[in-house]
């Protein structure tokens, strides 16, 4: 009889977040989340509507994360100087913000008080029902369910177009906030896309839609894939440009309209 002995491995390590404060020519002291990260391999700088995120390795130091952030300063600074928010983006304000985006257009807001919250629409644009004592986080919610219901919509009128010559339907989707994506496709067939596409053209909405039923047939980005998205949707190009140019805007409308600051 022998015994052996097992080395436990020890359990991960967590991931560690602060923040690092950075000054930036054009836009003052700046705050950047700092994630100590043991999955990953290298320093990384990242920007997105949330702001700037410094990642770090297990093993790298504080002063060579602090080293990259100044080599990376005037990345990083025109990088957030497209996010901030313009003037004309809309805020969600009671009773004062006059319209709201919505499949490329800039539609009239009718406000009045009822009993429940509703958000509708019609000829004449659109209207926000509210109690007289509903939160704002109870006015959100409202504009996201509504976004959440006009994108369900579109896809519900594209999608069986396109079923033909798939090999299954997607199976689920859901509509998410999404930091840089557009639409992503799991193994298992279930699709997620942003809900930042419904306050774009349509004609963009409905490219990223047969890009993900695409990743059906081809689950990669190779010339074959290409192809299959050609043959649906000859004019994807175009759309990609739009997005190249308008695609921050879009996403960071959304995040002014549903964020609580």
């Amino acid at each position: 009889m022998s015994l052996r002995l097992f080395r436990l491995r020890p359990p991960p390590r967590p991931v560690e977040r602060d923040t690092v404060s950075l000054a930036l020519e054009g836009l003052g002291e700046i705050s950047i989340q700092r994630v100590r990260d043991p999955r990953a391999k290298r320093l990384k700088l990242s920007v997105d509507e949330r702001g700037a995120r410094l990642t770090l390795p297990a093993r790298a130091s504080l002063v060579s994360g602090e080293r990259f952030l100044h080599q990376h300063r005037h990345w990083l600074a025109a990088q957030l100087a497209k996010l901030r928010p313009a003037d004309d983006l809309p805020a969600l304000l009671r009773g004062q913000t006059a319209a709201l985006p919505l499949r490329g257009q800039s539609l009239p807001l009718h406000w009045q008080e009822g009993r429940y919250a509703n958000l509708a629409q019609d000829d004449a644009g659109l209207h926000f029902q509210l109690p007289a004592r509903a939160s704002d986080a109870t006015m959100r919610r409202t504009l996201r369910n509504f976004y959440e219901a006009q994108a369900r919509a579109d896809v519900g009128r594209w999608l069986p177009k396109y079923l033909p010559g798939l090999p299954r339907a997607p199976a689920r989707l859901r509509l998410k906030i999404m930091s840089s994506q557009w639409g992503s496709l799991s193994p298992d067939g279930s699709m997620a896309l942003d809900l930042a596409l419904v306050l774009g053209r349509a004609s963009a909405f409905e490219y990223v839609l047969v890009h993900e039923l695409c990743h059906l047939i081809q689950a990669n980005h190779s010339p074959a894939f290409w192809r299959e998205v050609e043959a649906r949707f000859p004019a994807w190009q175009d759309e990609r440009d739009y997005f190249h140019a308008e695609g921050r805007r879009l996403k960071s409308t959304l995040h002014r309209l549903l964020s609580a600051e």
